[in-house]
């Protein structure tokens, strides 16, 4: 990958109050623990799952890790 999801998950920052993709970017910025240089998904989702976060939904998560995975993959 040429990026961490972090990074690539923080272009959907700044989104609408509904946009689930936006909710999750918003709390995993403000989230100091956040894995930020990790690109793997199996640690990625031991952490969303451990935080247990209404805003950090694990079906968010595998939605932004697939277009992840297609955009940064090339």
């Amino acid at each position: 990958m040429d990026r961490s999801f972090y990074h690539f998950a923080l272009r959907y920052r700044g989104g609408g109050k509904d946009d689930l993709k936006a909710m999750f970017a918003e709390k995993m910025f403000r989230d100091a623990s956040f894995p930020k240089n990790e690109e793997e998904f199996d640690l990625l989702s031991r952490y969303i799952e451990d935080a247990a976060d209404a805003d950090l939904s694990s079906v968010t998560f595998d939605e932004l890790y697939a277009i992840y995975e297609h955009v940064c993959s090339r």
